[in-house]
């Protein structure tokens, strides 16, 4: 069982606000509004922006990184740096337009701490990312993708299994709610960290390759 079940203790007023609208974008959009204005964690205390994710309320494709970094601190959207260009690029070879599929974090703020002076990324902390979590909760809810595709350890463990292994299980499909499936691949920073030729890049985008591949065809035959 995946960790994307809802609490049975967890019904408050955001539920019922997303209760009386009529529309999956209105109800993403309600979602987003409490993110913007959380409090739960300390990481609002550093964010510039709170980065609730953005795509299509009807996507077939649901994918969750582990958190916002500086650009996407600055500019409120998931995926909008380096990582998130090549996200863009895997995305369109595998005939998965960047608009048809819906891209978050499990945490919705950066996870940042101060080094020498300046505000350098860190993983997020277990409080952290459990005061997330609900958030992340109701927006699968609201869109019930056929898939979630979870980039990099952070996330598979935030999403799939706490003991997860990247190297191990990635490209391994797993049971999720609504009748959805879950799978991981390695994150799109991991690659441009590893560099150039001879550093395993080229082995990681086939390995990333043949997970896109997979999902695609799966969602193909799926209807």
């Amino acid at each position: 069982m995946s960790l994307l079940t809802r609490n049975l203790d967890m019904f408050d007023p955001l539920d019922a606000e997303v209760a009386q609208k009529t529309t999956p974008e209105e109800q993403l959009e309600t979602v987003a509004g409490h993110i913007r204005a959380c409090e739960l964690c300390g990481l609002y205390r550093t964010r510039r922006n709170a980065v609730p994710g953005e795509g299509s309320a009807g996507a077939k494709l649901m994918i969750v990184g582990e958190g916002p970094g500086d650009n996407e601190d600055i500019q409120g959207r998931p995926f909008v740096g380096k990582a998130g260009g090549l996200l863009d690029k895997i995305l369109a070879a595998a005939e998965f337009p960047r608009e048809s599929v819906f891209i978050t974090n499990i945490v919705k703020c950066r996870a940042c701490e101060l080094v020498d002076g300046k505000l350098q990324n860190r993983a997020p902390l277990a409080p952290e990312t459990n005061a997330c979590r609900p958030y992340l909760v109701r927006q699968v809810e609201i869109i019930q993708p056929r898939v979630i595709l979870c980039l990099g350890s952070p996330a598979a463990k935030g999403v799939i299994d706490g003991g997860f292994n990247i190297t191990g299980q990635r490209g391994e499909w797993h049971e999720g709610p609504f009748g959805s499936r879950l799978i991981a691949t390695f994150h799109p920073a991991f690659i441009l960290r590893r560099g150039g030729a001879g550093s395993g890049a080229r082995e990681l985008k086939k390995l990333v390759w043949d997970d896109m591949k997979k999902i695609r065809d799966y969602l193909a035959s799926a209807g």
